[in-house]
C-alpha cells in the first residue's frame, strides 16, 4: 500500500569521482534538484530545487547557487513559475535562466531569458520586448553575451544578446529548425549545433565566432547525403493567411510528390502538441505525428498549421489559450484549409485531420464542430477538462488557461465543462481512431476512453488502440509502426477509397 503523490524520495545531488568510484552525497533536506549546472572552472553551480520531485511540483521550485562540494547554498529567486537551463557566467558572477513567464514571472507567456547576480538579487529580463520564444541559450566564453535560439514560428534561428545594451542581433536565416541542445566550444570559439532542414533531417553545423562576430555556417556531416541523392523528396512551403480576427497565420505546406498545378489533392491536417509549440521546416516529430515523406509519396498534400497558442509569434498569440482555451484555434485551422482550397492546391471533400496531446485535443474539438473532415486520428487526446483534472499529473498550466481549478468556486465546472470537446460528442460524424499509452500520466488513457465510448455508442466508426508501456509520448518502433499503418489504412479508405498494404517490421 502506498500514499497517492505522497510515498516519494526526494531526488539528491551525489558527486562521484570517476577514477575510484568513491561517492559523496552534496544535497539533503526536503527538496528535490529538478535541473543543476557546474561552473566552467568547477567551483560553483547552479540548480533548481523544488519541494516534490512530482511533475506538478515543477513550478513551485526556485534557482539556487552553492559551492561545488554543497556548501553556501542561497536561493535567487521567489516566483510560480519553473525555471530551467540554468547557467552560471564564465565568472561566476551571474546566472541566466530561462521560464514561460513574462517580464514579472507572469505564468503562460513565450519563453523568456533572465539573467540574476550570484549573490543575491533582483533578476532581471534579458530582452523584455523580444517577440520570440527562447530555446536554448549559453554564455560567450567572455560573458558579454549571450547566444540563443529563438523559435521564429515556422523556423528558428540564432541570436547574439549583448547583456549591458540588452540588445539582440540575428546571426541565421533560412529554412530550417535549429533543435535545442547545441554547445559553445569555448576552445576554438564555436558554436556546434544540427539543423533540420527540408531534404536534411538533422546534419551537424558549426558556427564559427570572432570577436562576437558569426562567420558563415558550415556542415561538417553529411549524414543525409544519400537521402538527398537517391530519394525524392517533398517540396516544403510557408503558407500565410488571415484568421478570423485579421491576424496573420502561418504553416508549412508539404506538397504531394507528384504535385502539378491545377490538380487538387487529399489534405492531411496536422496538428502539433503543446499547444505551446510550433511547426517548422523540416522532417517534423517523426512517427508519432508526421511521417511526411510517405503521405507526399502517396499524393497528399500535408498542412502544419501554427494556430493560436503556438510559440514564435508573440506572446498575444500564445496567449490566446487563456481565460477559455479554445477561442481562434479551430477557426485559424478551417481558414487555412479554406485558403489552400482557394488556391486550387486542396480537393475539399477529401480532408483528413490528426493530432497528438494538445494536437489531439484541437481534434476532438474540431470534429464536434464540422463534419468537413472525412476521417481523423486522435493520439493522446483531452475530452473532458473536468476529470483530467483528476487524473493528470500536472495541473498547473491548465489553472492559467481556465483561472484557476474545476472545483473551486472560480471558475468552478461550467467553465472546464464549456471547452471540454466530450459535452458536444453527440454532432460527431467524422470516423474516428484513438490511440493512447497505458502508463500516460499526462493525459491518462481515460480521456482517449471517454471521447471513444461517445463515438462507439453513437455509431460512429472508432476504435481505441492502446500501447502497452507508453507513457504520454510513445517510443517503441513497434508501436510507432502500428500507429503510422493505422492511420495509412484509414486515410486511403475514406479519402481514397483503396486498400493498403501495411509496412512490416524488420524481422531483427
Amino acid at each position: 500500500m502506498r500514499g497517492f503523490e505522497e510515498d516519494y524520495k526526494q531526488r539528491r545531488l551525489w558527486k562521484i569521482v570517476v577514477s575510484t568510484g568513491a561517492e559523496t552525497q552534496l544535497t539533503s533536506g526536503d527538496f528535490t534538484v529538478m535541473e543543476y549546472r557546474l561552473s566552467a572552472d568547477g567551483t560553483r553551480m547552479a540548480m533548481q530545487r523544488a519541494p516534490a520531485p512530482l511533475s506538478g511540483d515543477a513550478y513551485r521550485g526556485e534557482v539556487w547557487v552553492m559551492d561545488a562540494n554543497g556548501e553556501n547554498a542561497r536561493v535567487l529567486t521567489s516566483n510560480a513559475i519553473e525555471e530551467f537551463g540554468l547557467e552560471l557566467s564564465p565568472d561566476n558572477s551571474q546566472i541566466l535562466f530561462r521560464g514561460d513567464a513574462g517580464d514579472q514571472f507572469e505564468p503562460t507567456y513565450n519563453t523568456n531569458l533572465w539573467v540574476v547576480p550570484a549573490a543575491g538579487g533582483t533578476p532581471r529580463a534579458v530582452l523584455p520586448d523580444f517577440d520570440y520564444s527562447i530555446e536554448w541559450a549559453t554564455w560567450s566564453p567572455d560573458g558579454r553575451s549571450i547566444y540563443l535560439t529563438a523559435n521564429m514560428g515556422v523556423h528558428s534561428e540564432f541570436f547574439q544578446v549583448d547583456v549591458v545594451a540588452r540588445r539582440a542581433r540575428q546571426m541565421t536565416d533560412g529554412e530550417h529548425y535549429i533543435p535545442p541542445g547545441w554547445s559553445m566550444h569555448a576552445g576554438t570559439g564555436a558554436v556546434v549545433f544540427q539543423v533540420d532542414e527540408p531534404t536534411r533531417f538533422g546534419d551537424v553545423w558549426t558556427l564559427p565566432l570572432s570577436a562576437g562576430t558569426a562567420t558563415k555556417a558550415v556542415r561538417i556531416t553529411g549524414a543525409f547525403d544519400a537521402l538527398e541523392r537517391d530519394f525524392a523528396l517533398p517540396r516544403q512551403q510557408k503558407v500565410v493567411w488571415k484568421g478570423a480576427d485579421g491576424v496573420n497565420v502561418e504553416g508549412v505546406l508539404i506538397y504531394p510528390l507528384d504535385y502539378r498545378q491545377g490538380q487538387r489533392y487529399p489534405l492531411v491536417v496536422q496538428l502539433h502538441g503543446g499547444p505551446q509549440e510550433s511547426d517548422k521546416f523540416g522532417a517534423g516529430p517523426g512517427l508519432l505525428q508526421s511521417y511526411v515523406p510517405v503521405l507526399a509519396a502517396k499524393g497528399y498534400a500535408v498542412l502544419r498549421p501554427n494556430f493560436r497558442g503556438s510559440n514564435g509569434y508573440g506572446s498575444a498569440f500564445l496567449r490566446d489559450v487563456v481565460n477559455g482555451y479554445f477561442h481562434n484555434m479551430a477557426p485559424d485551422v478551417m481558414l487555412g484549409i479554406d485558403a489552400l482550397v482557394q488556391q486550387g492546391v486542396v480537393d475539399p471533400n477529401r480532408l483528413a485531420v490528426m493530432g497528438w496531446s494538445a494536437g489531439a485535443t484541437l481534434v476532438n474539438k474540431l470534429i464536434t464542430q464540422t463534419d468537413r473532415f472525412k476521417v481523423a486520428s486522435v493520439g493522446a487526446g483531452i475530452s473532458n477538462w473536468i476529470s483530467l483534472f483528476a487524473q493528470s499529473d500536472n495541473t498547473s498550466f491548465r489553472r492559467t488557461w481556465f483561472g484557476g481549478m474545476p472545483w473551486g468556486k472560480t471558475p468552478g465546472f461550467d467553465a472546464f465543462w464549456a471547452s471540454s470537446p466530450i459535452k458536444d460528442v453527440a454532432n460527431v460524424k467524422t470516423p474516428t481512431l484513438f490511440f493512447g499509452g497505458e502508463a500516460d500520466t499526462r493525459v491518462p488513457l481515460a480521456q482517449s476512453l471517454e471521447m471513444y465510448r461517445g463515438l462507439k455508442s453513437n455509431g460512429i466508426p472508432t476504435h481505441l488502440y492502446v500501447a502497452p508501456r507508453e507513457p504520454h509520448n510513445w517510443g517503441e518502433q513497434r508501436h510507432l509502426l502500428f500507429k503510422a499503418n493505422t492511420e495509412l489504412e484509414w486515410f486511403e479508405k475514406y479519402l481514397n477509397g483503396r486498400a493498403y498494404v501495411w509496412e512490416k517490421a524488420p524481422s531483427s
